[in-house]
């Protein structure tokens, strides 16, 4: 770090021109919350420059999964927007989606703590429409003059290209703790939100404040939210260190292989919906992307479903080259003033221009709409379409077409939501964005004891890889504006004394940000069961149980120190789904342990199979054993009254011993894979 830390420099800030420069936090606007103006040339030019810094990998969401499906509307919104494909209940709008993490490379895994891209793009009858969001539903930053800050900070550091695919490092701490406004994101980020155990089993939002705007032109503001139906579930940090060794494509691979089984990922999407005369009735800005509305003050309404029904045929053809855009809107949806979306609107099209090698990439085929594409657009590189005729407007020479379309006032015709603007050109934000603090306090105050105590540990590894020590204490001090008791933990595990809890830090809480709440209604179709066995396994418990799993659509493996063929306790013959050394505990839902003293003799003598076992517990994941397989649970380390006593099956442990049929077993064991894990366990023994 040594040759990164330079004497500081004292220039003044200027443009690429030397034009020196007083303000680079605020884009220039017409009043403090109007509209971003065009003319801000620094804005544009750092904007710019950012969007052409790296070919031909995206600058951020470089590694994602993409899958094509559909969205199914649930009801006419005609009331609400004249979209074309919310107009009609029933109606299918083909998509395609991409997931995605942020800060890594291509290279990197798909565990890490990271925030998720979530991006939907809709062929609609009336063109494509990009829903561009995240799995979480805020961002860092207010306005998109400071992305290019934020990205360079929260990438590699320049001087050594590390950490890769992690943001646990000085510059990403020194930039958050000095830009208050990210303290509730970094709430999110600190959570399990940010280890979604599946892409399947995540959320999306689309950040902004968004309009809903009727064939009349009438506005209601509209926050987007995707649900998914297998509910809400996320890694612990230790199992996702371990999946991003075992398998980096964890959650690209489960994506893959539940679509080719048939097992087709769904989400809801609903909308919150604000009338534009109660703009002002929050104690927020609507406008301001580091804040949610709490769903307790605005619920979330269902309006459609979207369903993921088919893989890529190529990775890069489509994958890689579909080109999402904030600003690609159809009639019916429109924009607000908010700072941040203003300029990804910008930044979106002007990446794209380098990224796919020039202004013809809409032609590419999973970037190409359905609606018919008539206009004066000729040339350039990758140009795919012979275009016949005149190309300009107006003209005669080909009867004037295409034309202006709706001149009368017809159907389809995007137009903008009329709005008066009005205000002085001024890089000055508007009061209403100045609370940084009060949502990050809604945020903690709803977790549940784990997750608070997750959260902790996250602050504690991510700050105690931050070498600078004044970054920690600053970034503990803006914790202690959140809550007195999380700043103090925090302080604690870095060596830091405890600063002062800030004074009328509210208690508010919402509990529809807890993911206690956040479960699902998709049963256990796809989770992953592993079966430990040997040579004298009971193979008869094994039949039953999978069986019994399987017609419930879990996935059930035998795993053995080999590949092969097993001598079952009966005497026939067993097979083996896969050999123990090249899986892992993090690769399955839960863990069964069949009966057979010979069996459970020498899987208790193998390391593997007790570190997989005492992983399993430890990730809070289900686990169930018949008979001598409670020996295994003794020889991981597993409590007592875990291993025997009557408390066992609330910590999600469950015993085939005496009378319990292993059909019984399993229907215990399915009902612990719906809760997904059980977090709050007596710890291993020393």
């Amino acid at each position: 770090m040594a040759q990164f830390r330079a004497a500081p420099r004292h220039d003044a800030l200027t443009t690429d021109q030397g034009v020196r420069v007083d303000d680079t936090d605020n884009a220039l606007r017409a009043g403090t919350r109007g509209p971003t103006l065009l003319e801000d040339f620094h804005n544009r030019e750092k904007i710019t420059h950012f969007d052409h810094e790296r070919i031909p990998e995206r600058v951020v969401h470089a590694r994602g999964a993409g899958a094509y499906g559909y969205f199914e509307n649930y009801e006419p919104l005609g009331e609400y927007t004249c979209a074309d494909f919310l107009a009609e209940a029933g109606r299918r709008t083909p998509v395609f989606v991409r997931f995605s993490t942020v800060q890594g490379p291509r290279g990197s895994a798909d565990t890490v703590r990271d925030v998720r891209g979530f991006a939907t793009k809709f062929y609609t009858r009336e063109g494509n429409y990009d829903l561009v969001g995240n799995n979480m539903p805020v961002f860092f930053i207010q306005d998109a003059i400071k992305f290019p800050d934020f990205v360079h900070a929260v990438k590699m550091e320049p001087h050594n290209e590390m950490p890769t695919g992690a943001s646990a490092h000085d510059t990403f701490w020194d930039f958050c703790s000095l830009q208050p406004e990210s303290t509730h994101m970094l709430m999110w980020l600190m959570s399990d939100r940010a280890i979604p155990r599946s892409f399947r089993m995540m959320q999306g939002f689309g950040v902004h404040t968004f309009r809903f705007v009727t064939a009349e032109g009438r506005g209601t503001f509209v926050k987007f939210h995707w649900k998914p139906k297998l509910g809400v579930n996320s890694l612990v940090w230790d199992e996702a260190q371990i999946a991003a060794g075992r398998d980096p494509d964890f959650n690209r691979r489960d994506l893959w292989e539940a679509i080719e089984a048939g097992e087709y990922p769904e989400w809801e999407l609903g909308v919150q919906l604000v009338p534009e005369e109660d703009e002002f009735s929050f104690d927020f800005d609507l406008l301001d992307a580091t804040k949610i509305i709490p769903e307790e003050q605005v619920p979330v309404r269902p309006i459609g479903r979207l369903v993921l029904n088919r893989n890529p045929q190529n990775f890069f053809a489509e994958t890689e080259q579909v080109a999402f855009h904030t600003a690609n809107v159809v009639p019916g949806i429109d924009f607000t003033n908010d700072p941040l979306l203003q300029g990804r609107n910008f930044s979106y099209l002007d990446t794209q221009l380098i990224r796919l090698g020039g202004p013809n990439f809409s032609q590419l085929p999973v970037n190409r709409p359905l609606a018919d594409v008539n206009h004066n657009h000729r040339d350039g590189f990758g140009q795919q379409v012979i275009h016949p005729g005149t190309n300009y407007f107006p003209n005669s020479l080909g009867g004037g077409c295409p034309a202006h379309a709706g001149a009368g006032g017809g159907a389809g015709v995007f137009r903008h939501y009329a709005q008066r603007v009005d205000g002085e050109k001024i890089r000055v934000r508007s009061e209403s964005f100045q609370d940084h603090y009060s949502q990050a306090a809604l945020f903690w105050n709803s977790m549940s004891d784990w997750e608070q105590r997750h959260i902790v540990e996250a602050f504690r590894f991510e700050l105690g890889k931050v070498e600078s020590v004044p970054v920690r204490e600053r970034m503990v001090g803006n914790l202690a504006q959140v809550n007195g008791e999380l700043a103090a933990q925090v302080a604690d595990g870095l060596g830091l004394p405890a600063p002062a809890a800030a004074e009328g830090i509210t208690t508010a809480a919402s509990p529809a940000l807890s993911q206690e709440n956040l479960t699902g209604t998709g049963g256990i179709r796809t989770r992953k069961v592993a079966v430990l066995a040997a040579d004298g396994t009971d193979a008869s418990q094994v039949t039953a149980l999978r069986e019994r799993l399987t017609d419930q659509g879990a996935i059930v493996e035998v795993l053995a120190a080999k590949a092969g063929r097993l001598r079952a306790a009966d005497g026939n013959g067993l097979e083996v789904d896969r050999a123990l050394p090249t899986m892992a505990s993090v690769l399955y839902d839960a863990v069964v342990v069949p009966d057979g003293k010979e069996a459970v003799g020498e899987l208790s003598a193998d390391p593997a199979a007790v570190r997989f076992v005492e992983e399993a517990y430890r990730h809070g994941k289900p686990l169930a054993v018949f008979g001598e397989g409670t020996r295994l649970l003794t020889e991981a380390k597993l409590p007592e009254d875990v291993v025997l006593g009557e408390s066992a099956p609330s910590y999600g442990v469950f015993s085939g011993n005496g009378t319990a049929e292993p059909a019984d077993v399993a229907d215990a064991l399915a009902a612990a894979l719906e809760r997904h894990r059980f977090p709050r366990r007596p710890g291993l023994l020393n």
